[in-house]
C-alpha cells in the first residue's frame, strides 16, 4: 500500500476535525472534532512508521509507541473535558462556547436589553 492512501485520509480526518473546532458551539462537539484531529495524527504517525520501517535495518516502532501515548493523553483530556464541560453546565444550564465568555461567578453577560441595576419601572419611563 502506498504511503499517500493514509496521508490523504489523515489529511481530511484533521480537516473535518479542525471544520468541527472553527465551526461549533457546543462544548462537547468541540472535544469531539479534537479527538477526530488526534486520531488523524495517530494515523500519520503509525503510517509513517509502517513506511519508514521498511528502508530502516533496525526498527523501533516509535510511531506506534508514539501512538500509544497519544491515545492515553486523548483518554485522559477527554476524560477531564467531559468534567468540565459538566460542571459548567450544571452552573450556568448551557455548553454553549459563545454564552460562556464570561466565566467570572455572579456575573450575567450584559445583553442589548439590559441596563444594570435599572428596575422595570425605571425602564417602561425611560421609554415613554
Amino acid at each position: 500500500m502506498h504511503l499517500a492512501y493514509p496521508a490523504v485520509l489523515s489529511a481530511l480526518l484533521f480537516s473535518t476535525g479542525l471544520y468541527g473546532v472553527l465551526a461549533r458551539r457546543n462544548a462537547i462537539l468541540v472535544l469531539m472534532s479534537v479527538e477526530l484531529m488526534l486520531n488523524a495524527v495517530n494515523l500519520n504517525l503509525v503510517a509513517f512508521d509502517v513506511w519508514l520501517s521498511r528502508t530502516a535495518e533496525e526498527t523501533l516502532h516509535s510511531g506506534q509507541a508514539l501512538t500509544l501515548f497519544t491515545i492515553a493523553i486523548a483518554a485522559a483530556e477527554i476524560g477531564i473535558g467531559l468534567a468540565i464541560v459538566l460542571a459548567v453546565y450544571r452552573n450556568r444550564g448551557t455548553s454553549d462556547i459563545d454564552k460562556l465568555r464570561d466565566t467570572a461567578e455572579g456575573h450575567e453577560p450584559e445583553g442589548p436589553d439590559s441596563d444594570g441595576d435599572a428596575t422595570a419601572a425605571e425602564k417602561a419611563e425611560a421609554t415613554a
